[in-house]
């Protein structure tokens, strides 16, 4: 049977009722979503909490994700009527690509406060995301300086606090929350993957063989060439047998969880190259950002 895969501490739990208490403090929400997984990295109970607060969508990480893919997703959002924008967060361009796309999307607000002779006031943002979706690291970059702790692993941030950027942003940083329960089972695995699980949590060798079959459909060529393995290896091999033959290339004779952590370790650091686990087109298209009458 198929491990089911949850993770919702206690902290989680607090974080969404901090959040719903700070909203009103708001004038947007920035919601940063994985670019390899931008469907699994959505909290899907995140609509609760925002209702009609305006909502700036960052996919991150996207230096990791395939440039076609993510480009596809830019253009379904904004297709769909979302304000979304797609960044590498180590980009110095990062704190005036945000701003001005905060400023795009609260264009009539600031408009108001003008005629009222309000300017220069601050722009008010919540940043939200799941674990290990990149926060820390986009926070850092947009104030300037280390003033939130970074990690690649999920769960760093603990605690909510405000910061305060030279772009003239308040922002309001909240520890990674994901939900109590993954309809899809697939979102789990595609979660634990890209590290956003605790990786003592879920069984490594599952998550490797979901990675064999990711790329047995989408790159073949990635698995063959950094693991040496023959050019028939998808025609003659299962995905246990292809683990199995990559743990003896490793030297690590038949300690299978082993290599499955070296796996998962190099394709998140991107040694086998830029990867996006959902496609536009592909089975995972429930966005819940997205209406289902405008799909």
């Amino acid at each position: 049977m198929a491990q089911i895969i949850q993770w919702y501490p206690g902290h989680m739990a607090k974080t969404f009722r901090q959040m719903r208490e700070n909203m009103h403090l708001v004038d947007i929400v920035f919601e940063l979503v994985d670019a390899r997984i931008p469907v699994a990295s959505r909290n899907p109970q995140l609509d609760e909490v925002i209702g009609d607060k305006p909502r700036l969508l960052i996919m991150t990480k996207m230096d990791l994700a395939d440039e076609d893919a993510t480009n596809r997703w830019l253009a379904y959002y904004r297709k769909n009527g979302i304000a979304a924008v797609g960044l590498d967060t180590r980009d110095h361009m990062t704190p005036k690509t945000i701003t001005n796309a905060a400023k795009k999307v609260l264009k009539e607000k600031l408009e108001r406060d003008a005629e009222k002779g309000i300017i220069d006031q601050p722009i008010r943002a919540i940043v939200s995301g799941i674990p290990n979706v990149g926060k820390s690291t986009l926070l850092n970059h947009l104030v300037m300086k280390n003033v939130a702790i970074t990690g690649d692993r999920p769960g760093v941030t603990k605690k909510i606090q405000w910061l305060k950027t030279p772009t003239n942003l308040q922002l309001l940083d909240t520890p990674g929350v994901l939900w109590p329960k993954f309809e899809d089972p697939r979102v789990g695995k595609d979660l634990a993957l890209t590290g956003a699980i605790k990786d003592s949590l879920v069984a490594q060798d599952d998550i490797a063989l979901s990675m064999i079959a990711f790329f047995r459909e989408d790159n073949p060529s990635a698995l063959l060439e950094r693991y040496h393995l023959q050019a028939d290896a998808y025609d003659t091999m299962t995905d246990v047998e292809i683990l199995l033959e990559i743990t003896q290339k490793m030297g690590f004779k038949d300690d299978y969880d082993r290599s499955a952590e070296r796996m998962i370790l190099e394709l998140r650091r991107g040694k086998l190259g830029r990867y996006t686990l959902e496609k536009v087109d592909g089975p995972m298209m429930t966005d819940p950002f997205i209406p289902k009458n405008k799909e």
